[in-house]
């Protein structure tokens, strides 16, 4: 199960980041670079702060042929892709909770501490949009308040803590996911945010 939520999230990040780059006039493989570190930038960030080596998309290639072929899909139907807001929100939720699940894992199999299994699933989660909007030039939209990386904490310390108490595996998952992918969509829906620090006082 996680397997397929896993590749149908991967397209779905791919194609919004195509979006992105379309609307700031990248060529063709810069949609498909922009593609390809917002989909694959957080696992890959995180393997090599674990030292999880062969990275992920070494491992598995094909994923990047599914990522460039998601993107290269969003250039020829640009304006239906840019019409379902909503089902890519509902991916967006699905995968970001899925990416934490599966950070954690691997945190967990190589014997990480506990906070690094935390911080593994939540760099995974979010680290990829965070890199789209840094080479789009914009302020990362988990650093505006958005409740993201909270959802991925929260999601993360499920699962682990789980599976510590000694759950199956399969009912801890479900839990996370049946925690995490609700709490996302009502943050979106309710605009929750996290509080904000201003400070606009000159110094000069």
């Amino acid at each position: 199960m996680l397997d397929v939520i896993f590749y149908i999230a991967t397209a779905a990040e791919a194609m919004t980041a195509a979006l992105a780059a379309g609307r700031r006039k990248m060529d063709w493989f810069g949609v498909c670079l922009l593609a390809c570190v917002t989909a694959l930038g957080g696992g890959t960030i995180r393997d090599l702060f674990l030292d999880h080596y062969p990275l992920y998309w070494v491992r598995n290639p094909y994923i990047l042929l599914l990522v460039c072929g998601a993107a290269l899909a969003t250039i020829a139907m640009a304006r239906v892709v840019d019409k379902l807001r909503w089902p890519f929100l509902l991916l967006d939720g699905l995968g970001l909770v899925v990416f934490t699940i599966i950070g954690c894992q691997v945190a967990i199999e190589i014997g990480a501490h506990p906070l690094i299994v935390l911080v593994a699933g939540m760099v995974t989660g979010i680290f990829g949009g965070i890199l789209r909007d840094v080479l789009c030039n914009d302020v990362p939209l988990v650093f505006r308040g958005e409740l993201y990386a909270t959802v991925s904490l929260v999601t993360g310390a499920i699962y682990y803590f789980g599976l510590m108490a000694g759950i199956p595996s399969d009912v801890v998952i479900l839990a996370a996911i049946a925690v995490g992918f609700p709490l996302r969509m009502v943050a979106i829906i309710r605009k929750w945010e996290m509080p904000k620090f201003v400070y606009d006082r000159d110094w000069r």
